[in-house]
């Protein structure tokens, strides 16, 4: 292993919540002060133990979904009952998360997206936000994974 490297975490579930607990972090931090991708997964890598989390997940996630803000963002815009600009920080990191992982990560089932996304909502966001995180990813789903959500019986 290379100085500086993490050892392979344990438990791989586990690592990638924690690698996404990291992404929300990060994207929050994006819409803060506008940080490029690149400068934001470095400082990250750097600054917080990735020991137990998935590095590597964590890395393409920031700098994809940073590259691609306006095609993320697209995404859920429809399954909004707000205009996105209301969208309160927190919220908008995830659903920009769930919505590039049901969009470009389908090796990752619908469930576990919107498991894990409401798992951060209860985590980072208001009382409340995990409902609205599901609905909304919910219908991001409904229209880019609709032959995944029909064979799971949800129409």
């Amino acid at each position: 292993m290379a100085e500086g490297e993490d050892a392979a975490p344990k438990n791989p579930a586990e690592a990638r919540l924690r690698a996404r607990h990291f992404v929300v972090q990060a994207l929050y931090q994006q819409q803060m002060n506008d940080t490029p991708g690149a400068a934001l997964a470095a400082q990250f890598l750097a600054e917080q133990d990735f020991s137990q989390a998935d590095r590597s997940y964590f890395q393409d996630a920031v700098l994809a979904i940073v590259k691609d803000l306006d095609v993320i963002d697209a995404h859920y815009a429809s399954a909004l009952d707000r205009s996105a600009a209301s969208l309160d920080p927190v919220t908008r990191a995830l659903l920009r998360l769930g919505s590039w992982e049901l969009a470009e990560r389908i090796d990752i089932p619908v469930r576990v997206v919107l498991d894990q996304c409401v798992t951060l909502a209860h985590r980072f966001g208001a009382s409340e936000s995990h409902r609205y995180i599901n609905a909304v990813l919910d219908g991001v789903a409904r229209r880019l994974r609709a032959t995944e959500m029909a064979a799971a019986g949800k129409r």
